[in-house]
């Protein structure tokens, strides 16, 4: 099973892709929590060179507290991470946690449902974009 929603997206700059995706994810009513530049972390760490990789933390506040309040360690798996990277060619992919996947380990019925929830806003951000 894959554990990400992805999807490609062809013509388009990395920052371009940046803002679509902050913009669909709006549009569902995340916020980004954290942005991770893994390009400039990894040039400043370890002086090497990787291509556009850039790491959102994307979090629906209500759903959010929800998932908390059911299962409080579940904080562990939030933010739902959103990465959008540069392939090479052109291109850009805009790859989303799936939240079902991660969800497994926890054997809660309750939160199995408010993942699928999760998981749907978040395919139609991925859709979206």
């Amino acid at each position: 099973m894959t554990y990400t929603l992805d999807k490609t997206l062809s013509g388009s700059s990395f920052d371009a892709a940046v803002e679509r995706t902050k913009a669909a994810l709006a549009r569902k009513d995340f916020g980004i929590l954290t942005e991770i530049d893994v390009k400039a972390t990894m040039k400043k760490k370890l002086n090497a060179d990787i291509d556009n990789y850039l790491i959102l933390g994307a979090c629906n506040p209500s759903m959010a507290f929800e998932a908390i309040n059911m299962e409080p360690k579940v904080g562990a798996m939030l933010p739902c991470n959103v990465i959008v990277r540069s392939l090479g060619g052109g291109d850009i992919m805009i790859s989303a946690i799936d939240p079902v996947a991660s969800m497994r380990a926890i054997e809660n019925a309750a939160l199995k449902q408010v993942a699928g929830n999760v998981r749907a806003k978040l395919e139609q951000v991925i859709a979206s974009i």
